[in-house]
Formats: C-alpha cells, structure tokens, sequence
C-alpha cells in the first residue's frame, strides 16, 4: 500500500539559522569522536604494524552502528530532537572519561600490547563512545526537515558534508600529530575537552519542535518493525538502501587497508597530515551539492558517483606513487558527499517527518553492515595472504605489468579487485526495476509539493 507524499514542518530563515549552529555544533562534537578514533588506529598500528588489528578496529566500529542504529531511530522519532543530542553527548563524554581513566590506570604500553586483554577493553569502551555520537547524526538529518524548508534540502544537506569534511581534515591532522609527538594520552585529554565545549554550546540552543506524539503501549524501544513498515511504504525505498550500501562496501575495503598504506608510505605524522590534504575533497565535494544540489534525480546521482568512488579506488594504488594515492582518496573523499545528500534528500521528501528517524535508522543499519562485512573479509584476506603473496617473486612478476613495484603491492591488488566490483554492482543497479520505480516515486512527490504550494 502506497502512501501520502511526506508531511513535514515548516521550515523558515529562523529554523535555517538555528539549523546552521546545530550543523556547527555536530562538527564539533564529530571532530573530537573522529580524532579519538582516527588517533586509536593510529597508534596501534604504529605499535604493532598489524593490518588486522586496524582492520577488526574499522570494522567493529560499523558493526556497531549497525547492531544500535534503529534504536537510535527510535530514540529520535520518539523525543525532541535537541534532547536527544543532549543524551547523546553526556553519554559520550561519560564513556570516554572512563576509558581515560582506564588508559592511564593500566599504563600506555600494556594497553599496547595485542597479546594481553587489556588494549581490546580499552578499544570496545572507546568505540561505545564513539557509536553513541551517531545518534546525534541521525537527529541531525531529522532537523534538516524541521528546520529547512524543503526547497532547501538538498543544498542544506550539502552543507553538512562541507563541514563533514572540514571535521575530517582538523581530525587527521590533529589526530596524527597528537599521537606522533603527544601519545595516547594527552590525546584522551584533549578530545573529552572538546566534547565538553559542544555540550555547553548545545545545552541553550532552542528548537522549534513539537512534542512527538507518544508511542503506542507495547511499541518496542527497537522498532525494527516500524522502520520496515516505514521503508516499505516507500515503493523502491528498500532499494535507495540496498543502492547506497554499495558506496559502503567499498568503504569497508578502504577501512582495512587505507590507513595502513598511508602509514607506510609517509609515516604517522605525515599521512595524518596528508590525509587532511586529501580530506579537502569531502569540503570540495559537499560545497558543490550546498550550491548544485544533487540533480533532478538523486537516485541516479546515488549510482554514478558509486561507479567514479570505484573506478578513483582502483587506480589510486596502481603505482606506489604518493601523490597518486593522495588524488585517488581526495576524489574519494569529494564523492561521498553527493551519495550521502542524495539519499537523505529523497527520505527527506518521501518519508513523513513522524518516521523519518526511523528511517535513517533502517538506512544506517544496512550501510554500516556493509562495510564491516567487506573489513572482516579483507583484512585478514591482506594480512595473510595477499600482502606475503605479493612480495614474492612469482607475485611481483605476475602483477609488476599493472600494479608496478612496491612494498605495499598488496594492499594495491585489495583496492583494485574491491574497487572494480563496486563499479560492476552499481551498473548492474542502474539496469534493475528498483531503480526506474524509486525514481518515478521521487519525481511525483516533488511535483505534487509543487502542486501543494501553487494552491496555498
């Protein structure tokens, strides 16, 4: 059964402008999570030079996005959205405190050594911490409908990849500094400051918000079924899902090994401050959708930048060349804005705003269950036999012909094979039914918005 065009709030030049600090303070707050995640692969892989470990720890991460996200729907569709990021970071700032006290409890180097529990203890509380700060993202896209008038969407959409990307460049700077020449623990210190500057920024800010409708006796805090039903409503919606999880499996490929051939080839300092270089295509990538837009069809826009993320992944490592790989993640980097603002443009329009934190939620348990699966796959595939096989010499002679020479041939032979398939899924979506349907539903809830505001 299909369903009624979405009915969203009205938003206005105040709502824009509340909007812009909220957008401002989510930057921040993901600024000091990203910092101390970006700062904890660092160092472990500076200690042990262990592509699993930086590979389990990328992983883990998704895996937990995914396994919390529909309660972080739920938690969103169910309670204003201003206490929900409160919630969010006074949860986060808690669990980080603690893991604090933890690291300088048990001390720096036992907490690095693999072979005792004490690094992997201290690694899942941080990343409770970090997976925490992901509902402030999904409230965060729910008051772009509340905030924004419609019309705006997209470009507002834009704007928090440009500050997305500014976060991600401040990070890996900072986050390679700090651990080069601070260590772990001046690290720990200075991200939970930070984190205590956007709880008293965010803490006065006022929204425009109703008080949602309460939730049925009985409804469960993990509403699985709602963001089904929700999805479902939706024809080709499910679809827009499963077409956006393209962009993640790849990303689970890169979160396996990027880090890794960064660090190799220029060094903890120096890869953290050349992945902030490249770090400035997210910034390029989500001005351009502030100012364009995601095109007429976003569904569309969705799949070709999945074929070009593909395509820029595979040729960035086919020679151990640094400023081939820094342009290969700089166009990386400017491409998932696009994908990103595309589909929340079209929940946006097609979701009613009551289910849309649900939603986002379903939408994020699918995408971030596609990256940890490709991690888990690739990086003991790496580790164990792709990298040895590939400083043999039968390796380096059978593939000197593409993938040149290097120490890092390896990791190149991950990130062409994962980067082809991602192109090939994403032609083969662009041919299926799914696809012309969503695009035919999207296009009629724009023309009858258009017809809405004619009439009024």
């Amino acid at each position: 059964m299909n369903e009624a065009p979405a009915q969203r709030p009205n938003g206005s030049d105040e709502g824009f402008r509340t909007f812009l600090q909220v957008l401002v303070n989510t930057a921040v707050a993901n600024v000091t999570t990203s910092f101390l995640w970006f700062a904890l692969t660092f160092w472990i892989y500076v200690e042990t030079r262990n592509v699993i470990a930086t590979g389990v720890i990328g992983a883990s991460y998704m895996l937990f996005t995914a396994l919390f996200s529909m309660l972080f729907g739920t938690l969103v569709d169910r309670f204003r959205k201003k206490a929900v990021m409160v919630w969010a970071t006074l949860a986060a700032l808690a669990v980080f405190v603690l893991d604090a006290l933890f690291f300088f409890a048990v001390g720096e180097d036992r907490i690095a050594d693999l072979g005792l529990p004490w690094f992997w203890i201290f690694a899942v509380v941080m990343l409770a911490g970090a997976v925490v700060e992901q509902l402030r993202a999904i409230a965060l896209s729910t008051t772009v409908t509340l905030l924004v008038p419609a019309e705006r969407h997209a470009n507002a959409n834009g704007l928090v990849g440009t500050v997305q990307g500014v976060a991600m460049l401040v990070t890996s700077v900072f986050s390679g500094l700090s651990v080069g020449f601070l260590g772990m623990g001046w690290t720990l210190l200075l991200g939970i400051g930070a984190l205590a500057l956007t709880l008293v920024h965010l803490v006065p800010l006022h929204f425009p918000e109703e008080r949602p409708a309460p939730a049925e006796a009985g409804s469960p805090w993990v509403d699985v079924r709602g963001g089904w039903l929700a999805v479902r409503a939706v024809p080709g919606l499910l679809a827009l899902v499963l077409f956006t999880s393209l962009n993640n499996l790849f990303g689970g490929v890169a979160m396996a090994v990027m880090d890794p051939y960064g660090i190799d080839m220029f060094g903890v300092q120096g890869w953290g401050f050349w992945f902030a270089v490249a770090s400035t295509g997210f910034i390029a990538g989500g001005a351009v959708v502030a100012k364009k837009g995601v095109g007429r069809n976003p569904i569309r826009t969705i799949l070709l930048v999945v074929v070009a993320l593909g395509a820029a992944g595979a040729v960035s490592t086919l020679r151990e060349w640094g400023w081939l790989y820094i342009l290969g993640v700089w166009l990386f980097m400017a491409l998932i804005p696009a994908a990103e603002a595309a589909e929340q443009t079209v929940i946006q329009r097609v979701v009613p705003f009551e289910r849309q934190g649900r939603v986002f939620g379903f939408a994020m348990t699918f995408e971030a269950a596609a990256a940890p699966v490709t991690a888990l796959f690739v990086a003991p595939l790496a580790e164990l036999w792709l990298i040895p096989y590939m400083r043999t010499a039968e390796g380096q002679s059978k593939w000197e012909w593409l993938l040149g020479t290097g120490d890092s041939r390896g990791i190149a032979l991950v990130l062409l094979l994962g980067g082809l398939g991602c192109v090939a899924l994403a032609l083969v979506a662009m041919l299926s039914p799914q696809y012309r349907r969503l695009s035919d539903r999207y296009r009629a809830a724009v023309d009858e918005d258009k017809a809405a505001k004619v009439d009024a």
